[in-house]
């Protein structure tokens, strides 16, 4: 008689332990990934600052020392606010506008080429807006926009990539800003595969069309004459002759301290991508989503790039602890809180938490204060 083994199978036990430790490997090592996914976008946004600033530095070298800025040094004296300056700049050069906002040339549905340019006619007040630095009354221009938010112009963008939509103004967390600009060419193309200066948006507002802006924005606080930020002042720059004249790159007195460019959104740690108070009450130039800014919550750590050329997270808590010891030495702090805006500062009440300060906008002293302090 014949015996023939019979091959055991596994028990259910031991399927469901097998099971187990499948489940519990993937427990571990999903946020493992996940983490050094984010991790790497964030080293690429360190990455795209960290190019900026040697853009910002060759543009120095070529411009004696000058920062990037859109607006004449003199603008102020041919006017108290945004209008009348404008035109009287015009005027004193027989007609001669004042040079507008330069995005690039691009190729129209027609195969005809076009320059796109906002001008600075008579009455133009968003476009006047977004050649000063910041503004900080509606009577000149959209409150709180300003050239801060629009590196990426023709004017900066050809010590990058001469493209407005270089990947290198993009963050990777941006996604609501990525999203927009990978449907908003014509037909819905990609603007970041468009081989051209700029590429045609479809989005458009009442006065024309709206690229979709830089993932990283100045500190207009320091592109403005230092006066500006004075903690005594607390006018506009329209109130002073001098106060567009922007300081040179080397005057920032504690150049290790003063943030140059940040992420404008928050991006890191992010717990909310759309902040419907904004889009109700100010508008959005996104598809039915405005960003929460990076000064809306405590979480918020937005990727920096300071003065001195170096690059670093700095979390708003940051910010807001070193605010605080100063404000308790010198009754003030470390951002201003007396300009037009007010104790607001930069849009404080459309937060996500309770997150208070307008560090990187409105700094003490622009160019030569500080928006942390020394570890």
């Amino acid at each position: 008689m014949t015996n023939t083994s019979r091959r055991k199978a596994f028990t259910i036990v031991e399927l469901l332990v097998v099971i187990a430790i499948i489940a519990l490997l993937v427990s571990i090592l999903l946020p493992a990934i996940g983490k050094a996914r984010d991790q790497a976008k964030l080293t690429q946004s360190l990455s795209n600052l960290k190019n900026l600033g040697v853009a910002h530095a060759s543009y120095a070298a070529e411009w004696n020392g000058r920062q990037f800025t859109m607006i004449d040094d003199n603008i102020g004296r041919y006017g108290d606010n945004a209008d009348v300056g404008f035109q009287g700049y015009a005027a004193a050069r027989n007609g001669r506008l004042h040079p507008g906002i330069n995005f690039g040339t691009a190729t129209n549905a027609d195969g005809t080429s076009s320059s796109y340019i906002w001008t600075h006619e008579a009455g133009a007040l968003p476009i006047h807006g977004c050649a000063q630095p910041l503004v900080m009354q509606a009577s000149n221009g959209f409150e709180y926009w300003g050239s801060f938010r629009i590196p990426n112009v023709r004017n900066f963008n050809v010590y990058v990539g001469n493209k407005f939509y270089d990947p290198t103004f993009y963050a990777p967390k941006d996604t609501i800003v990525v999203d927009a600009i990978t449907s908003r060419g014509q037909d819905g193309t990609n603007c970041f595969d468009d081989p051209q200066e700029y590429c045609i948006a479809n989005f458009t507002y009442p006065w024309g069309f709206i690229p979709a802006w830089s993932s990283y924005c100045l500190s207009p606080a320091a592109m403005f004459a230092a006066q500006v930020m004075d903690e005594d002042f607390t006018g506009s720059p329209w109130d002073m002759p001098g106060g567009f004249r922007s300081p040179a790159m080397d005057q920032a007195k504690y150049s290790a301290l003063k943030t140059h460019m940040l992420e404008h959104q928050w991006l890191q740690s992010r717990r909310a991508e759309c902040n419907t108070n904004i889009q109700n009450d100010i508008g959005s130039f996104y598809e039915s989503c405005e960003p929460f800014y990076f000064n809306h919550c405590w979480e918020s750590n937005p990727a920096t790039l300071f003065y001195d050329s170096h690059v670093e997270t700095v979390g708003v808590r940051k910010a807001e602890r070193a605010d605080g010891r100063v404000q308790a030495q010198d009754g003030v702090g470390l951002w201003k809180r007396n300009t037009p805006l007010g104790t607001d500062g930069y849009l404080i009440d459309y937060g996500y938490d309770f997150a208070a300060t307008s560090f990187h906008v409105l700094t003490i002293d622009g160019i030569k204060g500080r928006d942390i302090l020394a570890d």
